[in-house]
């Protein structure tokens, strides 16, 4: 494979500008990132409890709306933007709270329709514009610094809250999965097994993986973990597409109201806000990737990512809508997807594409059957846990690698607590002023106030 691209170059495509990239012609399938996928297809389940309840979506189809939705991952890494693409995460509770003031029933569905179309527009009208591009471009390197230190906190605060059941309902299991799992991915002892053993460097390359089965058997022996159960009930899951269509979208309800539309607006501009800060995060990440492997160029364009992520919004929420909404990055995802990439020679690893593409091709053919899925469903806890932990160790290690003075470190640190600190809540009663909206607007003013000058220089540093 490596033989296709010249070294430091991008990979080749096919489709002219779209990029097109085809499995095993462009790039092989890698099994060891398609595995790690199979095994996290139990994390995107998780949001099926809040579809049944907030939505009155039946079981089966919000299952069918998560394989969907999957699927439609893969136009990132097909049409050549190097996103390991997923939710716009951190809105989940203000979307609910947004939806419950509407009834249940159709008028719901047609108000999280209307959020996830405008969502779309947004993403489309600034990709197509540039916008976002220019914005990113001059964005204050503290502010980068915070946005990430942010993401990496919120991630790290949930793993280590009592109250959240990492810790608190399963502790020797997940314990025992992330010291497995952190000791193959970051440790520097583990980079020189790699080198020295062809064992040890197989069994790393397959990331969390194999923590995650040790601290699946060690919580089933230990109790912390259910037996799985039903799980020969059925082979292929229900895919009940006429009912999805006739109930749940535009195709058998209509579209929203206007009154719908306009009380969509400013959630739809706030989703877009906390999305900006995984566009960031996803900027960061492809760097860290290029100045580790210099051997291919992974080329990431603002633009084509708001496309692509525009095209499913207004795709799902036509057809599919979606709870979560569809975001431009998954950062635990993209983390493992990175970190594999990073520390694979390129015969290990001939290219980026085939691991950023094939933990999806796992993770999404994996939800079809329904014996593995309800196999891995019992530790999901662990897998999205460790995800959390990667997620949140990369973006501080990433922040502090930014900064190149006191000052910056110092702003970005400001941010990233007001960011953590004010998440999720509604000053002056709008869902507006939630803590990625104040974290910009701290980030801004310290950094007018405290780094910005005005010089030839300082604008350079900021470009």
């Amino acid at each position: 494979m490596s033989a296709l691209q010249e070294n430091g170059q991008e990979l080749p495509y096919a489709g002219g500008v779209l990029k097109l990239r085809i499995p095993f012609v462009h790039y092989r399938i890698e099994y060891q990132d398609f595995i790690q996928g199979a095994i996290l297809s139990c994390v995107p389940l998780g949001i099926t409890a809040a579809m049944v309840k907030v939505l009155g979506i039946p079981i089966e189809i919000a299952v069918l709306m998560v394989v969907i939705n999957n699927f439609l991952y893969l136009l990132h890494t097909s049409f050549g933007d190097p996103s390991v693409s997923g939710w716009i995460t951190a809105g989940i509770p203000l979307y609910i709270s947004y939806l419950t003031g509407f009834q249940e029933g159709p008028e719901r569905i047609k108000a999280l329709i209307a959020l996830q179309i405008l969502v779309g527009a947004i993403f489309l009208v600034l990709g197509v514009t540039g916008i976002t591009r220019w914005v990113i471009r001059h964005f204050p390197v503290s502010m980068r610094s915070g946005i990430l230190l942010g993401a990496g906190f919120a991630s790290l605060m949930r793993v280590f809250d009592p109250g959240e059941p990492f810790m608190g309902k399963m502790p020797i299991s997940f314990i025992i999965a992330s010291l497995g799992s952190f000791f193959i991915l970051f440790s520097a002892k583990a980079l020189r097994f790699r080198a020295k053993s062809s064992l040890f460097a197989w069994v790393a390359g397959f990331g969390i993986a194999p923590g995650f089965v040790i601290g699946y058997v060690v919580g089933l022996i230990t109790g912390e973990i259910a037996p799985p159960a039903g799980v020969f009930d059925h082979f292929i899951i229900a895919i009940p597409l006429g009912e999805m269509l006739s109930k749940f979208s535009v195709i058998g309800i209509g579209m929203p109201s206007a009154g719908q539309w306009a009380a969509a607006i400013s959630l739809a501009i706030v989703a877009y806000v906390l999305a900006f800060g995984d566009i960031l995060v996803l900027e960061a990440m492809i760097d860290d990737a290029n100045n580790s492997r210099k051997d291919e160029k992974v080329v990431f364009e603002v633009p084509r990512n708001h496309i692509i992520t525009a095209i499913r919004n207004l795709f799902q929420g036509i057809f599919v809508p979606y709870l979560p909404l569809c975001g431009p990055q998954w950062t635990g995802g993209q983390a493992l997807v990175v970190n594999r990439f990073k520390h694979s020679t390129p015969e290990q690893e001939p290219s980026y594409w085939g691991g950023a593409t094939s933990i999806f091709w796992g993770m999404s053919l994996a939800m079809i059957f329904h014996p593995f899925v309800q196999i891995i469903l019992p530790a999901k806890l662990i897998g999205f846990g460790l995800t959390l932990l990667i997620q949140g160790y990369l973006c501080v290690y990433l922040a502090f690698a930014m900064c190149t003075n006191n000052v910056q470190r110092g702003i970005a640190g400001v941010m990233g607590a007001a960011l953590v600190s004010a998440n999720y809540v509604k000053l002056w009663h709008s869902a507006f002023w939630s803590g990625p909206t104040m974290a910009l607007i701290v980030g801004a003013v310290l950094f007018f106030f405290l780094e910005y000058d005005g010089s030839k220089k300082e604008e350079e540093s900021v470009s």
